[in-house]
């Protein structure tokens, strides 16, 4: 049961979740910043408050260190403040993860096969995975991580902080020995995340662009509705 949650978890935060990234996120030289952690903390928490939503263009890769291998993928997420988050994944692999209640649903059109797992007690950490640096207040990044300020470079044009997030539980560090979190300072949302997995030195970055906060996202986004042939597997 242990192997099976840790594989949901850990997909679900991925799929979020080539060169191409290293190519077009990459970040200007590191300076000093004028921000200290309880700037930057408070800053944050005043911003939480005033979340709701999120739409925006992802593209995620993933690097294997052990065979020098990298591979990329895009998509459109959108979340919402209540814990409601969809990604639509491009062609070639096109596929749709869905996250709404207990349930994680993975849709693959080509298959015409929809797998859903339930997440159970894992809930509420998901959530703070998929949703990190989203409306998080500093009170639950304090509780969850040891947060360090690493100085201010650009991504794109755009004047970013960057955070360093240390697990301080198990149920973290088991995953993530480290997480990096790129902040705009203009909008106080990640343009960029990078999640270190432990014991291995691979990675994965999650970039963000075309971010639309606060636009309305209609509850029929997040529901679950299939085409009618599409084969139901229920994963535990």
């Amino acid at each position: 049961m242990a192997g099976r949650h840790r594989g949901v978890w850990a997909f679900a935060v991925l799929a979020a979740v080539g060169s191409v990234l290293a190519v077009h996120a990459a970040a200007g030289p590191q300076a000093k910043s004028t921000w200290t952690l309880d700037s930057i903390l408070q800053q944050l928490d005043r911003e939480s408050k005033s979340f709701r939503s999120l739409t925006a263009t992802i593209e995620r890769t993933k690097v294997t260190v052990v065979v020098n291998d990298r591979s990329t993928e895009t998509g459109t997420i959108w979340m919402r403040r209540d814990n409601k988050m969809r990604i639509e994944l491009n062609p070639p692999d096109n596929r749709t993860v869905l996250v709404t209640g207990d349930t994680l649903h993975v849709y693959n059109p080509g298959l015409k096969r929809v797998e859903e797992f339930d997440l159970g007690k894992h809930k509420t950490q998901l959530d703070k995975f998929l949703f990190l640096g989203f409306g998080t207040s500093a009170g639950d990044l304090k509780g969850d991580y040891v947060p360090t300020p690493q100085g201010e470079t650009t991504i794109d044009n755009r004047k970013v902080l960057l955070l360093e997030l240390t697990p301080k539980k198990d149920e973290i560090r088991i995953h993530f020995s480290r997480i990096h979190l790129w902040i705009d300072q203009a909008t106080w949302l990640p343009v960029q995340q990078r999640l270190f997995e432990t014991g291995s030195g691979d990675h994965t970055t999650i970039k963000y662009t075309n971010a639309q906060k606060n636009t309305p996202i209609p509850n029929s986004r997040f529901s679950p509705n299939w085409p009618r042939e599409t084969q139901k597997i229920k994963r535990q």
